[in-house]
């Protein structure tokens, strides 16, 4: 682990570190987000929170801060990703008392083994439930959720038009609410 030393000015300090770290850094968040785009926001992000923090003084351990703001970032990308797909596959009607929230299993802070053990069972549930379905709702729905691609997208890949692909979606949610809504009465009768 190297530590950039500090040099006269802050700016100095910024392009000593992105030129010791920026190459690494990017590859290592490459690894853990689905495009490049996705990739090169969170390192921005790092950049300016690096220089942001020099204004407090110096980082002593550099290399060990450079990599735990970006693994911090690449969690919130994926919580609030993982945030808005349960508001879409979740009931949002709050008079449904039997409605399954997996909002406090998916989304708690705290890693424990059974936290780790229903969230792998929630992913894997999930996909065992999109196994069912008909193609061309199961696809539509990985498109929009999993892929982040609009409608519109969807419409010029597959030439359909989007009030098709819309209750595709719809159908593929019922579908999902109901396969989860079963998991989560056996995960909270145990």
């Amino acid at each position: 682990m190297t530590t950039v030393t500090m040099p006269q000015d802050k700016n100095s300090h910024i392009i000593q570190t992105i030129a010791a770290y920026g190459k690494s850094l990017l590859g290592f968040i490459r690894k853990r987000v689905k495009n490049d785009a996705d990739a090169e926001d969170i390192l921005q992000d790092v950049w300016y929170q690096f220089s942001n923090v020099l204004n407090a003084g110096p980082v002593e351990q550099t290399s060990s801060w450079l990599y735990k703001v970006a693994r911090n970032r690449i969690l919130d990308k994926h919580k609030k990703h993982t945030e808005t797909l349960l508001d879409d596959i979740l009931p949002t009607d709050e008079d449904d008392d039997d409605a399954p929230d997996f909002t406090a299993i998916l989304m708690t802070e705290a890693t424990t083994p059974e936290t780790e053990y229903l969230r792998n069972l929630f992913w894997e549930q999930l996909f065992v439930a999109l196994d069912e379905l008909p193609e061309t709702q199961r696809q539509v729905f990985i498109w929009q959720e999993l892929e982040d691609k609009s409608f519109e997208e969807i419409s010029q890949l597959t030439g359909e038009n989007v009030n098709t692909l819309t209750s595709r979606k719809r159908y593929a949610v019922l579908h999902l609410r109901k396969r989860l809504k079963q998991l989560y009465k056996e995960i909270t009768e145990y």
